[in-house]
């Protein structure tokens, strides 16, 4: 097919939303989604057959070949005919690397559905189910594609029984995840069915597929698929079986358009009134209506500066078009809007609801920001945010002091591109702080790009753990006197409610203020004491402040301060400086001068945050520490040197058990002892062991390394 005449079906068919597939490619790293992505282009015509699975079309960075994933992900845009119609398909392709799966968050937040990857050989893995969390969580509706089935034939040399067998099992624990992590009302329609075509399996590096409805309709049979690989007929089979025809079937008649998805979707991802008219119309996807988009990534472009990913959930976006950037407060001016096509832009003249739009002109945006028009601004969308927080930080500074204000406007950037890494200045001692999800998230997205694309020399610290502060039990009242001495705070604290703390990282509870009334009634529901809930005035990350005065005069003009006053202490904590965590600060009376001139910021913030500070050191505090919980894979003869390895590293076996003559066990370790892991590994078990992370959570650190890591951190800060 000739190039214009895609570029043209897309145009075509990007006008009804009816016809639209947004979808993502989601697996455990190495389970084959950028070798299905290609074949997916392929059958579209877009690259040569024989290329597919060998050109890996969608890494775009060097960084990606060499180390053969996916570290950024890429869209593509495709068109393919089902039952005489043609669709179109935007395509995320997702990383696997639990390192980069911020990425994944922001895809999904882009997409309505998502083709899961699991591998045959190696079958539900703890990044399996990081993404079902990750897409259930956005409402993304998931189809099963069990990849590599021609090693299962080849290598395990499994009877059919015994290969039915395996897929079974996949798709049961498959199942089960989607139960689990589904809201109630879409988990049994989302639950994949072998006998409707919502599973498929095959190989996406020999480019076949198969389903029931598409065995239904060829009269090929399993026992046909079973004998053409082992006789070595791989390319007979792509032939009687294309992957990219029976994926896209799939992908067409069992994901749904944005019509149909952003009905029950907008609820979950949209802060504002359901009976509104820009609600109605993103629930209509309504391409006449006012514009609603989100921002789901920031690329920078040598040519253009930045191009960002747009989802449009009404209206559209055309070049010459004032767009206001909510978030940010500010209009700007679109000069470009592309499709995807790779790494490759096709420019249209406009782009309508349903779709996923490049738009050039907006280098002010963020991933997340939310997109309206200027004299109609509207609520903004729910925060992307990662499943995970950053646990691992390094200082980067350049060698060159003159090339200081080159390496802050890159960290700038690549912290608007990529949320999940967070910089920070440290105003004391100068350096420049990056966290992110891992070592390698850090190395691939900072470090390396510093140095091979912008040329500098950096250096750069060990991995430093980031701690959380906390408290045990409640403390006293503390007073916190003004400067002036006319303005006195009484505020205790004490640790938050588990129930809470859960609230806040699932999202049932929001960040910020605390505006509505009824919202309450949620902190009531998951263990607050109902008066204390009637008073909550602010969350801050995992902390809660109260109100808890009755009729303090002027204390509304002094409220703002006051939470000025909180949320710095929240970064900055009274034991070393590290961020706080599951800490509730009550106001439980105040006393405050009449005139506003005597209770500004210099006398309210100071005397506020020594209230706090004090009272955490009355409140028996301790850190809380990073604790990953992996997978290890080992074969059994290593398995003894695998526990020694965990024992050493102040680990917790949580779990053991083997499979098919492999040891699979799950632990607990804290991140401070997990640099340099995978090589302790590899050595314990020559190279053949392999980790894989399942969860990130905070505990308590050991009461015998409390003071000594206090006191390490507070050296580092330079700190007395």
């Amino acid at each position: 097919m000739a190039k214009k005449d895609m570029i043209e079906r897309i145009k075509e068919v990007m006008k009804d939303p009816q016809r639209i597939r947004n979808v993502a490619t989601s697996s455990h790293v190495h389970h084959g989604k950028t070798t299905l992505t290609d074949n997916l282009m392929a059958g579209a015509g877009m690259i040569a057959e024989e290329l597919a699975g060998k050109v890996m079309y969608t890494w775009f960075d060097e960084q990606e070949r060499k180390r053969e994933l996916t570290i950024y992900g890429a869209n593509v845009s495709m068109v393919h005919e089902y039952e005489g119609k043609d669709y179109l398909i935007n395509l995320v392709d997702t990383p696997g690397h639990v390192d980069f799966g911020g990425d994944v968050t922001r895809a999904m937040r882009a997409v309505d559905g998502t083709i899961v990857l699991v591998c045959a050989v190696e079958g539900i893995m703890p990044q399996t189910e990081t993404v079902f969390r990750q897409a259930l969580r956005e409402r993304v509706k998931p189809v099963l594609f069990i990849n590599k089935v021609d090693r299962v034939i080849r290598e395990l040399n499994l009877t059919p029984e015994k290969m039915q067998e395996r897929f079974t099992n996949i798709i049961r624990e498959v199942n089960a995840l989607i139960m689990k992590y589904a809201e109630p009302q879409f988990a049994k329609d989302w639950i994949v069915n072998v006998a409707n075509g919502t599973v498929a399996f095959g190989s996406a590096y020999k480019r076949w597929a198969i389903s029931i409805p598409y065995m239904q309709k060829t009269g090929i049979t399993f026992k046909d698929i079973i004998n053409l690989v082992n006789e070595g007929k791989d390319d007979e089979l792509a032939k009687l079986a294309p992957l990219h025809k029976v994926v896209l079937d799939m992908i067409i008649k069992h994901l749904p358009s944005p019509a149909e998805a952003q009905r029950y979707r907008l609820e979950r991802i949209w802060k504002g009134d359901m009976n509104s008219d820009i609600a109605k119309q993103m629930m209509a996807c309504d391409a006449r209506g006012h514009l609603a988009a989100i921002v789901t990534k920031m690329v920078p472009d040598p040519h253009v500066g930045v191009v960002a990913t747009a989802r449009l959930f009404s209206g559209k976006v055309y070049q010459g078009q004032n767009v206001y950037l909510v978030t940010k407060g500010k209009q700007e001016k679109i000069q470009q809007v592309a499709v995807y096509k790779g790494i490759q832009r096709i420019q249209v003249n406009e782009i309508t609801a349903g779709n996923i739009a490049a738009i050039v002109g907006i280098p002010d945006a963020f991933t997340g920001e939310t997109l309206c028009e200027a004299d109609y601004v509207i609520p903004p969308f729910e925060e992307i945010k990662h499943l995970f927080e950053p646990v691992v930080t390094k200082a980067i500074e350049p060698k060159d002091p003159r090339d200081l204000e080159k390496v802050v406007n890159f960290l700038r950037q690549v912290s608007k591109e990529d949320p999940t890494l967070k910089v920070y200045i440290n105003q004391e001692t100068g350096e420049y702080l990056v966290s992110g999800l891992g070592e390698l998230h850090i190395e691939a997205k900072v470090e390396r790009p510093l140095k091979e694309k912008l040329g500098l020399e950096v250096i750069t610290s060990p991995p430093i753990v980031v701690y959380r502060e906390t408290v045990r039990e409640r403390s006293p009242v503390v007073e916190g006197k003004s400067a002036n001495k006319h303005n006195k705070f009484y505020i205790t604290v004490e640790p938050l409610e588990e129930g809470v703390y859960q609230g806040i990282l699932s999202g049932k509870i929001e960040k910020g203020e605390v505006k509505k009334k009824e919202a309450w009634k949620a902190f009531a529901e998951l263990g607050m004491d109902k008066e204390d809930a009637k008073g909550v005035k602010y969350v801050e990350e995992t902390n809660v402040f109260i109100d808890a005065t009755k009729g303090i005069q002027y204390l509304n003009e002094a409220m703002e301060l006051i939470l000025d006053a909180f949320r710095q202490i929240c970064s900055e904590g009274p034991l070393a400086k590290e961020p706080l965590s599951r800490v509730k600060v009550k106001l439980v009376d105040a006393v405050l001068h009449e005139d506003a001139v005597h209770r500004g910021p210099a006398q309210v913030i100071p005397a506020v945050k020594h209230a706090i500070a004090e009272a955490m050191r009355k409140a028996n505090p301790t850190l809380l520490e990073p604790i990953q919980t992996i997978r290890i894979d080992t074969p059994e003869e290593t398995l003894g040197n695998v526990i020694d390895l965990i024992q050493m590293k102040r680990g917790q076996i949580i779990d053991m058990k083997t499979e098919e003559g492999a040891s699979v066990v799950q632990a607990k370790l804290p991140v401070a002892e997990m640099f340099g892991f995978e090589a302790s590994l590899k050595s314990a078990t020559q190279g053949r062991g392999f980790y894989s992370l399942i969860d990130v959570t905070f505990e308590k650190i050991p009461e015998d390394l409390k003071d000594s890591t206090i006191a390490k951190i507070r050296e580092r800060k330079g700190l007395s």
